[in-house]
């Protein structure tokens, strides 16, 4: 049978208080996974930990930004100090905070970008892999997006940025096979977050948009969890370097 039990596995989550984060942390936990829930800002973190807990799972919270290195390197002390292992990563936590035509963008745009969404993963993958070396091995998933495949009009920056996260995704795959590690990415399409938010109340974008999509609409965040489910799993145990799409056929 197809195992995608969790049971007794470390997983580390972040940007897990909302949206995408949120549905793959519930996910992970109803399989059995421990989560360790982690987001910019504390707060948002403990209503998720409620949900896991109702359900009778189990979840830690943890506040760092993991665009900042010095933050990631405290995070993955406390987690080699509280549970001496990791099992399962996803690198969700992401950053748009610019709009606009790349020509007239400014460095401030580009950093914060760039921090968040390529710096931050590299260095949570670099921690996460030594920890997993320890203990024979695990499942890396990076959260970026499709269009880091086809870029989006005024989206230039954040798209240059999940395309070079597709490609760390594949060098980092075929570096740490070896060491039974697995990384694959995870490519959502349109999918009601936060940062869609704006996009999906305005009707004119919004119509334009969902004509590109097959499925004629967008996705929920609970939609993204089952791949992310897989990816992490045995079921996938001969899987790595790979991404799934999930974009309703927008890039068909």
């Amino acid at each position: 049978m197809v195992d995608f039990s969790l049971k007794n596995r470390i997983a580390l989550i972040t940007g897990a208080s909302r949206g995408i984060g949120e549905a793959i942390a519930l996910t992970l936990a109803e399989y059995g996974a421990r989560c360790i829930l982690v987001s910019r800002k504390i707060q948002g973190l403990h209503q998720v930990k409620e949900k896991i807990e109702q359900k009778g799972g189990r979840a830690d919270v943890f506040a760092c930004h993991t665009g900042n290195l010095t933050q990631i390197n405290d995070l993955f002390a406390e987690i080699d100090h509280n549970y001496g292992r990791l099992d399962i990563l996803i690198n969700n936590a992401a950053t748009s905070p610019y709009f606009g035509d790349m020509v007239n963008a400014d460095e401030k745009a580009w950093d914060k970008t760039n921090d968040v969404n390529l710096k931050g993963p590299f260095f949570m993958i670099q921690h996460a892999a030594r920890l997993m070396e320890k203990s024979g091995g695990g499942a890396i998933v990076n959260v970026a997006s499709i269009n880091g495949v086809r870029p989006v009009p005024f989206q230039g920056i954040y798209s240059i940025t999940k395309a070079g996260l597709i490609s760390m995704t594949k060098a980092f795959a075929k570096e740490l096979a070896a060491k039974n590690i697995r990384v694959n990415a995870l490519l959502p399409g349109l999918t009601e977050t936060h940062f869609s938010e704006a996009l999906i109340k305005n009707e004119q974008i919004y119509n334009y948009a969902v004509q590109q999509i097959p499925m004629g609409r967008h996705a929920q965040p609970g939609e993204m969890a089952g791949a992310v489910l897989y990816l992490v799993s045995d079921a996938a145990s001969f899987t790595t370097g790979t991404c799934i799409v999930c974009d309703g056929g927008m890039l068909a």
